[in-house]
């Protein structure tokens, strides 16, 4: 070989080597493992005939139509899990994985959970595939340098860069708030949702999520320590199962804080220990102020209610307290909600009590003076779903009515006679 070829050659290696920094490794070593999704879903749409009298005899018809959709995943399991967001495949007929080298897989949905927006696939592949290793987020360092790989706009892997700029970050979009985000100036767009977000060592310490797609600059990713919870629970059961800590809490306004000894702005009040519930055995009292869940600070009564549905049933969580003005710091671990307070549950939040009779789930006795009265439901009256959720037996009116205990109201879809109405009801 010429000496003038050889020598330009070792120089461009060498320059090669010295621009190979620490993003550039992360992406070459976790790129095979990120995944492109492609969902299709089948909607009804209503339209009009170009022929008047076709609408006049006929009316409006309804048409079927196929609507896409994309996103991104991450493969963290060389049997074919794959994790996403939950909104990237709500309401899909179709899912399929594209890998970065082409290979193309339809998938099976393991669970998934709108709450923590995180969903399990499966995909079915002769051998082994490659993945990334899920890392931690309990050492995340403010500044530290951090990674998102996906699909924005359908531009399939692209990369991003950044720095973590905040963690336990709250984000409220629509009529849902989503808790303990990491807070990144790495551009994370519609279809980046379900990527991964990556540390410097290449683990994965975040799915990326853009449910707060019009911030500029402001990227938000789901801890992988949260990650790790969420997903054990949908391979092992579908779906997280409702868990009971058994206390409940109200907002720390100003005179209450001053009353109880706490000189911030952050925190809630716990104002009913329940007996025998998981709080009672580790020692919670009426008037304790918690002030974080797990290192985070919590903000208010609405916060710490969101955070405590991202610990499944058996996973203990670290609360630090504030009693008489002094620091206090507690284990407690949250075990599956008894179904046998279930029905306490809707006599003492709903203020109704039900009874599974041939017509369906009648209504037996109205608690006076709850929402339920006052909106005037009355026995007889047949409850058909909850929270848009269909109820054919008790068992299922006990299980809906147990996920949706945190929450500040209900939608039930009540029949009276032959005419059914909808009515929120106040928990």
């Amino acid at each position: 070989m010429n000496f003038a070829i050889a020598l330009t050659l070792a120089l461009i290696t060498s320059d090669l080597a010295s621009r190979r920094d620490g993003v550039v490794q992360v992406v070459e070593k976790v790129s095979p493992a990120v995944v492109y999704i492609g969902t299709v879903q089948v909607i009804e749409r209503r339209f009009r005939s170009q022929s008047p009298l076709d609408d006049f005899f006929y009316g409006p018809q309804n048409r079927k139509e196929a609507v896409e959709g994309l996103g991104s995943g991450v493969i963290i399991d060389a049997n074919g899990i794959v994790l996403t967001n939950e909104h990237v495949i709500r309401g899909a007929a179709e899912i399929h994985v594209v890998l970065a080298d082409g290979r193309q897989f339809d998938a099976e949905v393991v669970g998934s959970d709108a709450d923590n927006d995180l969903a399990v696939l499966k995909v079915n592949a002769k051998g082994t595939l490659p993945f990334a290793k899920l890392g931690q987020t309990s050492d995340l360092m403010i500044g530290e340098k951090v990674i998102a790989i996906g699909s924005p706009f359908g531009l399939k892997k692209t990369v991003t860069a950044g720095v973590v700029s905040a963690i336990g970050r709250s984000v409220k979009t629509g009529d849902r708030i989503y808790n303990d985000f990491i807070q990144t100036d790495a551009s994370i767009n519609p279809g980046n949702s379900g990527g991964p977000l990556l540390n410097i060592d290449g683990e994965v310490i975040g799915i990326n999520s853009a449910v707060y797609a019009t911030g500029q600059g402001i990227g938000f990713a789901i801890p992988a320590d949260k990650v790790r919870r969420i997903v054990s629970e949908l391979t092992q059961f579908g779906k997280v199962r409702p868990a009971w800590v058994g206390i409940d809490v109200q907002d720390l306004t100003p005179e209450i804080a001053q009353r109880l000894g706490w000189d911030r702005t952050y925190g809630t009040v716990v104002y009913e220990v329940e007996a025998e519930s998981p709080a009672a055995s580790a020692g919670l009292q009426r008037g304790d102020i918690v002030a974080q869940v797990a290192g985070i600070q919590v903000e208010d009564a609405d916060d710490f209610r969101v955070r405590m549905k991202s610990y499944p049933a058996k996973t203990p969580i670290k609360l630090s307290l504030i009693r008489g003005g002094q620091p206090l710091e507690v284990s407690l671990t949250p075990v599956e909600f008894p179904s046998r307070l279930a029905d306490t549950l809707a006599w003492d939040r709903l203020g109704l009590r039900v009874k599974a009779q041939p017509e369906g789930l009648v209504i037996t006795a109205v608690r006076p003076n709850t929402s339920a009265a006052r909106i005037g439901l009355a026995p007889g009256d047949v409850v058909l779903k909850l929270n848009n959720q269909p109820l054919p037996n008790l068992d299922r009116f006990r299980e809906s009515l147990i996920s949706a205990r945190t929450s500040r109201s209900v939608l039930l879809l009540v029949r009276r006679g032959r005419v059914g109405y909808h009515v929120t009801l106040q928990m």
